[in-house]
């Protein structure tokens, strides 16, 4: 006796495609991400439309993955950002300097807070 696979409709296949991509976006697209919660709680910050990012004792919400170290002073009214550096702080308290053109991923795991410091502005 030979037992016939079952084979999907164009149908079925449709609605199977659509409903894993429908689990997909809501996976990737929660609402408003705060990323030091993410660090807090160890797991990675997934995809989200908006993320919360604290530099120095402010926080804020933003709707991209990442930003350069000039748009994260200009965000927290560090100006002219030529004058102030930018440091991103990680879970267990390692530190990375981000430049000014470098881009930080919100994405990336353990990704804390960011702190600003003011650079010396000494005369030579």
């Amino acid at each position: 006796m030979e037992h016939q696979k079952h084979q999907a409709t164009p149908e079925e296949g449709l609605i199977a495609a659509e409903t894993e991509l429908l689990e997909e976006v809501v996976e990737l697209v929660e609402e408003i991400i705060d990323l030091e919660e993410c660090a807090l709680a160890n797991r990675r910050p997934p995809r989200a439309r908006r993320y919360r990012i604290r530099i120095d004792k402010k926080k804020y919400e933003v709707e991209v993955l990442g930003m350069t170290g000039r748009e994260l002073l200009t965000l927290a009214g560090k100006l002219p950002p030529s004058n102030y550096m930018i440091t991103q702080k990680f879970r267990g308290g390692q530190t990375k300097r981000i430049d000014l053109d470098e881009r930080a991923d919100f994405t990336t795991p353990g990704v804390e807070r960011f702190m600003t410091l003011p650079l010396d502005q000494t005369e030579g």
